[in-house]
């Protein structure tokens, strides 16, 4: 299984999933289609199935032209279904979503929005967060609570340490700076940030990050409960 980031838009970034026994892909959250046809065209790929984490349209802008350009099925929380356009496979929480050689776990990851899921492809230990949990970050809370989100974080933090985590933002350097100010002693999180820069530098994704650093270095995942996480959140809305 190859994982293929695409940029998108502004600073979105879908994901194409490929098995490459076949040539045959998945894609997260397409923003827009252009550049995921540009990359299937010139790669020969065949898109077969669109996984959206959730309803916001700079995850889902993409979906109706790749729907009808390649026949491709929309695969979609159930309760979105009034919010994401021509879904084709509903899927509930704690299913394993199986098609073809893919397949995911998914996990109902509220707080961002009302609907919003998680696809953990656990074999392959790689977990598609969407807009929940970011590199050093948290979403931001628009339909959801406070301790939806913390809950929801919580089902991440359990997963296997070495689980490479793949957000839909690159929103990585503002969020090591956040994360610094209120941990400013940690010494991985500084180091982590010289990474982040050189990256940055070479015009080079941040993403993927591995679980067991985000447990180190993101202040979110450190809040102990719900009290201390909701001031952290208010205070990064105000950052």
């Amino acid at each position: 299984m190859k994982i293929e980031i695409i940029k998108c838009l502004k600073d979105n970034y879908s994901y194409l999933i490929i098995d490459e026994t076949n040539q045959s892909a998945c894609v997260i959250d397409p923003s827009e289609s252009a550049p995921i046809v540009n990359f299937i065209k010139n790669n020969n790929i065949k898109l077969k199935y669109i996984l959206n984490t959730h309803h916001h349209y700079d995850h889902i802008g993409g979906n109706i032209e790749l729907k009808r350009r390649y026949n491709a099925k929309i695969v979609a929380f159930k309760e979105d279904k009034d919010r994401i356009p021509e879904i084709d496979i509903f899927v509930e929480d704690n299913q394993i979503w199986k098609r073809d050689n893919f397949e995911a776990n998914i996990y109902h990851i509220p707080g961002h929005t009302k609907g919003h899921i998680a696809f953990h492809f656990s074999k392959e230990k790689k977990i598609f967060t969407g807009d929940t949990l970011f590199s050093l970050g948290c979403g931001r809370i628009f339909e959801g609570t406070y301790e939806q989100m913390f809950c929801s974080l919580k089902k991440i933090k359990n997963l296997s340490k070495n689980t490479e985590i793949y957000c839909g933002h690159e929103y990585t350097l503002q969020n090591s700076n956040f994360c610094l100010a209120k941990d400013p002693e940690n010494n991985k999180l500084k180091r982590k940030i010289v990474e982040i820069n050189e990256k940055l530098k070479n015009n080079l994704p941040t993403v993927p990050s591995i679980l067991g650093d985000e447990l180190e270095c993101n202040i979110f995942l450190k809040a102990k409960d719900i009290e201390s996480f909701s001031k952290l959140r208010d205070s990064k809305d105000n950052f």
